[in-house]
C-alpha cells in the first residue's frame, strides 16, 4: 500500500469520464465527451423524446482493487440526456484496500437526467466506496437515479460475503439539500439478510425521482405495480421536498429491473 493510504491504481491515473449534453434544434447532442482507459462510450443513441442514450463500455473485467475512477456529467438548459451502462458492475475481489468511484452531477433548468447503471455485484472479499453529488438548478430540472445491488454471487455461495459497500447519495436543488442516503453495509458488523437489511432477499433497487406530473396519482400506481408483483416487497415514499424515493426487494435482478422501467414509463 502506498505510505499516503491510498492503494495503487492499476491504471496508473484516475479513470475518468466527462460528458456535457447540449440542446441542438429539437433534439440533443454531446457538446463536450472525455474518458480515459478503461472507460469510452458507444455513439449516442436518439430517443423519443428528443433526448440521447449514452452507453458506457468498459475494456476491464470489472473493478479492481485500488481502483479510483471519477464520474462527471453537466445536462444543459433544455438538453435530455439517459446514461446506462453495457454490463453488471462487478467488484472483484481484493487483497487488502478498496476501490472508490465519484460521481458529479449538474443538470440545468428545462433539462433532464435519467442515470440508471447495471445492477452492482459486490464479490467474495471486495470493499467499496462511492459518493455521488447531484446539483439540480431548480424546480424545472428533473433527474431520475436507480441503483441496484446484489447480494454478491449467491449460485457461487459468496452471498454478503464482501468486507464492504459504501454509497453516500446527496441531491440538492437550488442550493439546498433534498436527498441524503449514506448506505454503509459491512456483513461483518449487520445481519445482512435479517430484519431491516435484505430480510432474505438476494437484490435491492434504490430508485429516486423528482416530481413527475399528478404526483398523486403516481405514487398510487406504484403502489399498485408493487402489490401486483409476488416477487417483491417493497415501497415508495414522498419526500418533504415533493420528490420521490422507491425501495424494493427481490430474488432476481431482472425482476428489479423491470420494475424499474414500469415505474419510469409511469413518469
Amino acid at each position: 500500500m502506498a505510505k499516503n493510504g491510498m492503494e495503487k491504481n492499476p491504471f496508473g491515473k484516475i479513470s475518468s469520464l466527462h460528458l456535457v449534453a447540449a440542446p441542438q434544434d429539437e433534439g440533443t447532442i454531446l457538446r463536450d465527451v472525455s474518458f480515459t482507459a478503461p472507460y469510452k462510450i458507444m455513439r449516442p443513441f436518439p430517443c423519443r423524446d428528443g433526448g440521447i442514450r449514452v452507453m458506457l463500455l468498459a475494456a476491464s473485467a470489472g473493478i479492481m482493487e485500488g481502483d479510483r475512477q471519477e464520474f462527471d456529467f453537466h445536462v444543459l438548459p433544455g438538453a435530455k440526456l439517459e446514461f446506462i451502462s453495457q454490463s453488471y458492475d462487478k467488484i472483484h475481489r481484493m487483497e487488502e484496500g478498496c476501490a472508490r468511484r465519484k460521481t458529479q452531477v449538474r443538470v440545468d433548468a428545462g433539462a433532464s437526467f435519467y442515470f440508471h447503471p447495471q445492477p452492482v455485484i459486490p464479490f467474495a472479499d471486495s470493499a467499496y466506496e462511492s459518493q455521488m453529488e447531484i446539483a439540480l438548478e431548480d424546480d424545472t430540472a428533473r433527474f431520475a437515479m436507480s441503483e441496484i445491488l446484489s447480494c454478491g454471487r449467491l449460485a457461487m455461495g459468496e452471498a454478503f460475503a464482501y468486507r464492504f459497500y459504501r454509497n453516500l447519495v446527496e441531491i440538492r436543488r437550488a442550493g439546498k439539500l433534498i436527498y441524503r442516503d449514506n448506505t454503509r453495509y459491512e456483513p461483518g458488523l449487520f445481519d445482512m439478510s435479517g430484519m431491516g437489511m435484505y430480510e432474505s432477499f438476494s437484490h435491492l433497487l434504490n430508485f429516486f425521482c423528482t416530481p413527475p406530473g399528478a404526483p398523486e396519482e403516481f405514487a398510487a400506481r406504484v403502489w399498485e405495480l408493487l402489490d401486483g408483483k409476488s416477487e417483491i416487497q417493497g415501497g415508495i415514499t414522498r419526500l418533504a421536498s415533493g420528490d420521490f424515493a422507491v425501495r424494493a426487494l427481490g430474488h432476481r435482478a431482472q425482476v428489479l429491473e423491470q420494475l424499474e422501467e414500469e415505474i419510469r414509463g409511469l413518469m
